[in-house]
């Protein structure tokens, strides 16, 4: 839980690791890092992964503070399921464009052209975007839950490429949005095909952000705590990473034996790469860029993860 000892740093390295360790006592904070972040952010941080589960695990904390290494959408997450906690995002302008792909208002309009369908809102949304949702899901959970709804006909959003994924697994009717990540969609059969002759006797993970071909040409398409788990537990012994490049440190640290290579080094999301450990410290010494999400948004975005969570 601690951040790591400073022996063997550069001086300025470990000075700003002793002011974080101070900082966080101070506030009684926990610090979160996403599994996109750089990987001495990661190091630093309490707890890392992806997005739902680090909020999750934040809020069975006794931490008065959360600092939230990651993107706005995230921060609001945390807020949404610890609204008595304080949460920071070190970096405001740290946001996600595919998140940015949709407004509640725009959803709310989608709405009323399907007034019969189920709406389910992925978790890289803005809180006032779950707010309209009936129930949210997960890149893990978004066949599942699409499945235990009652209705033929669901309108997804915002990652049209997660939506085809779904809708691929299952019989029900998908109106997808058409937002995409920019990361994750850049990537194409060309960059899967350079891969696999670059390390032909590695198995191909893809994230269902990328676009259909690419998933298409995947041995798995996994979200990232699956792919951390098929590293794991998985036989094989090198893997092509087809998300973040940010993952690849986790993975790397937590599989030595295991040879992991980036689907393209293009891979790199610049919002995921803002923070640094001087942005925790300044966050956590001045309380700065606090996340606060309206009571009645809150409750209704709260409303649609509990339907999740149920399924």
């Amino acid at each position: 839980m601690n951040p790591p000892s400073p022996v063997g740093l550069e001086p300025a390295a470990a000075e700003i690791l002793d002011r974080l360790r101070y900082w966080r006592e101070q506030r009684q904070a926990v610090i979160l890092a996403h599994n996109y972040q750089p990987a001495e952010v990661q190091d630093a941080a309490d707890l890392t992964g992806d997005s739902l589960e680090l909020s999750r695990r934040a809020a069975a904390t006794d931490a008065a503070v959360i600092v939230f290494a990651g993107v706005y959408f995230m921060a609001e997450s945390a807020k949404i399921l610890s609204p008595g906690k304080q949460v920071l995002l070190p970096v405001p302008e740290a946001g996600c464009p595919l998140a940015d792909t949709i407004t509640a208002g725009e959803l709310a309009a989608e709405k009323r052209r399907h007034p019969g369908a189920a709406v389910v809102v992925y978790v890289n949304s803005s809180a006032a975007v779950k707010a309209e949702a009936d129930v949210c899901c997960t890149s893990a959970n978004a066949v599942e839950v699409v499945q235990a709804l009652p209705q033929d006909e669901v309108i997804m959003a915002p990652d049209r490429n997660l939506a085809d994924w779904v809708a691929r697994h299952t019989s029900k009717r998908i109106i997808p949005w058409s937002g995409s990540c920019c990361t994750h969609h850049r990537m194409t059969a060309a960059d899967v095909a350079a891969a696999r002759r670059a390390h032909p006797r590695a198995r191909f993970l893809a994230h269902p952000e990328c676009r259909p071909e690419v998933c298409a040409d995947a041995d798995a398409v996994l979200s990232t705590s699956q792919m951390l788990r098929q590293a794991r537990d998985g036989a094989d012994g090198e893997y092509i990473i087809g998300t973040e490049i940010g993952l690849l440190h986790r993975l790397r640290l937590e599989n030595p034996d295991k040879q992991f290579y980036p689907l393209s080094a293009r891979m790199i999301c610049p919002s995921m790469k803002l923070t640094s450990l001087a942005n925790l410290v300044a966050s956590l010494e001045h309380l700065s860029h606090p996340v606060e999400v309206p009571e009645a948004i809150r409750q209704r975005a709260a409303a649609a993860l509990e339907n999740m969570l149920r399924v």
